[in-house]
């Protein structure tokens, strides 16, 4: 059985939007080439369910894992939405697919080889080109002031609280998804300053890197 249809029998993938982007994006296209050098080819490891090492200490996230995190933020068409971590790209590819062509994706990647990496790999679904996706090369800890207020803000790295820039930058009604130390957290924006909160523990991830000492 392929990865996505696993991925729907156990509960994970369950949006009708969210399950065409998942077939639409293939995980292959975002896993460095060098990965092929051992016994599996890069297709077999692009259907296995777990994380991949990408280099530089990160990982491209468990395919569960972010089933889960984009059926808490639930994109839709046309939305802004910040994505923290962009590592090899394809959380923010996935995301680029379900805001459309009228939506926008901020991706922000600290370390300079991943956001190119990034870049070149979303490029291969023409999101850069059609200005749906900008990469930025910096720390996402700190968000993008430029471009706030955002109506969804995604983290694929793990911090020890959510960033007040975060919270300061998620419009009135928008949501913030983000490893918290061991669980998933969706915080919904209920007003300027107040977040309903809900944990979803048990799971790992990388953490995440700011430019602070």
């Amino acid at each position: 059985m392929a990865l996505v249809d696993k991925l729907i029998q156990k509960g994970y993938l369950k949006t009708p939007e969210i399950i065409e982007a998942f077939r639409q994006i293939k995980r292959l296209d975002f896993l460095p080439a060098s990965m092929a050098e051992g016994n599996e080819t890069l297709q077999e490891l692009a259907e296995l369910d777990e994380a991949l090492p990408i280099g530089w200490g990160q990982t491209i996230s468990q395919p569960l894992v972010v089933a889960f995190m984009l059926e808490l933020l639930e994109p839709k068409g046309g939305e802004k939405i910040l994505d923290i971590g962009s590592g090899s790209g394809w959380t923010t590819a996935l995301l680029a697919y379900l805001v459309g062509q009228g939506g926008r994706v901020i991706a922000m990647e600290i370390i300079p080889e991943l956001a190119e990496f990034s870049k070149a790999n979303v490029a291969k679904y023409n999101f850069i080109k059609g200005g749906v996706v900008e990469v930025i090369r910096g720390d996402g800890s700190k968000g993008y002031p430029q471009e706030a207020p955002f109506d969804k803000i995604l983290s694929s790295a793990s911090a020890l609280k959510i960033p007040q820039a975060w919270q300061e930058q998620v419009k009135p009604g928008g949501k913030i998804v983000s490893p918290i130390k061991e669980s998933i957290w969706l915080l919904e924006k209920t007003s300027d300053s107040q977040f309903k909160k809900q944990e979803f523990p048990g799971f790992l991830f990388v953490p995440l890197q700011t430019t602070s000492r």
